[in-house]
């Protein structure tokens, strides 16, 4: 079996490029296509002449090739825009009904599906809630999901689809008593390989990739990734993660782990020092509200629909920003990055409160000798793993490398 290097950096996938495959187009296969399509989907939307001048292409191959890609139905038109002299440019866009892709996002607490569009867009979904993930339940969820949202669409529709990515925790079995799960249970994870299971049950390609370097990848294609060429970026889940994009590209460093962020050394209230999971996770949430008898089962029904849950909640913020604000300052005094960007699984009021906290705490630092980076809530919300997971298999097929994604030629 052939293998093509996975496009956010980590290990090798198997080769998607099968005519089996669904969305079958040989031509997506040629790397000027590629850099068009992608250009487009950084714009939104893109004439002849500025892809001719953005990719370095000539006018005469640019519209052959966007013709052939609007044949293919990749391209649609946009209503033509009339300028001085000459012609209307007409600007071209990706779409969005083009292609589609399955993301998984498994978490210690629920797991997600969801079938995304060519332009990042969740159309379907289905959410999981355990107490704690087993091997066998999450390909029962995965596959069984894919079944039954696969019936939910035509048989054209079907033929899109490029691939199933799969956003998942590395070692899960090492957090088997912050989970509060039996270590003989979380230690089935040792051994087993997840996506040879998956695809040995299914007919599309299928990818694997950290659960926090996905949602850095959603968010550098799909969020912020537009505006700030280089950030650090952190996404508070069950347990925190994040990722590092330098100079437009996610780099996830020789492990597939760079940028996990998680293990950081940062003071505690006590003033002892701990790793920032152990303070910035939802997990250290669900443990203040048992301590007070609040049920925090509502955290795992829908990331975007939580209740403020008083003060538990706002202690919880108070001390994440805390210790993200540590995280920042640690992490800028290495690469001088443009933003750090925060997200999570929760609603965006409770993302803004824990922006705007650790703004204030930032400025209880000593910050001699830091530039302090842009703060920027991230765009992507809390689907951001799954979709960084659906976004594997189109970056796979269709798009170019993200570093590609971002550069600009006179």
């Amino acid at each position: 079996m052939s293998l093509t290097v996975d496009p956010y950096g980590g290990s090798t996938q198997p080769d998607v490029i099968d005519p089996s495959g669904g969305a079958n187009q040989t031509r997506v296969r040629a790397y000027n296509e590629r850099l068009v399509m992608s250009l487009v989907r950084r714009h939104g939307s893109l004439s002849k002449a500025e892809i001719a001048r953005r990719s370095g292409l000539s006018a005469q191959t640019v519209s052959v090739i966007m013709r052939a890609l609007e044949a293919d139905g990749l391209l649609t038109r946009g209503a033509p825009v009339r300028g001085r002299v000459g012609q209307p440019s007409i600007p071209m866009r990706l779409n969005a009904d083009a292609v589609y892709s399955f993301g998984v996002k498994i978490g210690r607490r629920s797991a997600d599906l969801v079938l995304m569009d060519f332009l990042g867009t969740i159309r379907l979904h289905l959410h999981k809630i355990h107490n704690y993930p087993l091997p066998d339940d999450i390909v029962t969820f995965i596959v069984d999901g894919i079944d039954k949202l696969e019936r939910q669409l035509g048989p054209d529709e079907r033929k899109r689809i490029a691939g199933v990515g799969i956003a998942t925790p590395f070692e899960l079995w090492n957090w088997a008593e912050e989970v509060g799960a039996p270590r003989e249970e979380m230690n089935k994870w040792r051994d087993f390989n997840l996506q040879a299971a998956v695809a040995s049950r299914i007919s599309h390609p299928v990818f694997l990739q950290n659960d926090g370097t996905s949602a850095c990848g959603a968010e550098l294609a799909f969020g912020v990734g537009a505006s700030y060429p280089d950030f650090v970026y952190f996404y508070i889940g069950s347990f925190i993660g994040g990722g590092i994009v330098l100079n437009s590209a996610l780099f996830s460093g020789r492990t597939g782990t760079a940028g996990a962020v998680g293990p950081l050394p940062v003071s505690g209230k006590d003033g002892k020092s701990t790793q920032l999971l152990k303070i910035a996770s939802v997990f250290v949430l669900e443990n203040l509200l048992r301590e007070r008898g609040i049920d925090p089962q509502p955290l795992w029904y829908s990331a975007d629909d939580w209740i403020d849950f008083g003060e538990p909640l706002e202690i919880w913020i108070q001390e994440t920003a805390a210790a993200l604000a540590q995280a920042i300052v640690s992490a800028v005094s290495i690469i001088d990055f443009s933003a750090a960007v925060i997200d999570g699984g929760f609603p965006p009021w409770v993302r803004a409160r824990i922006l705007a906290a650790t703004r204030k705490a930032l400025k209880t630092l000593d910050l001699q000798g830091v530039t302090v980076p842009d703060l920027v809530e991230g765009a992507v919300g809390s689907h951001a793993r799954a979709i960084g997971g659906a976004s594997l298999p189109l970056f796979s097929r269709y798009l170019l490398d993200t570093n590609v994604l971002f550069k600009e030629l006179s």
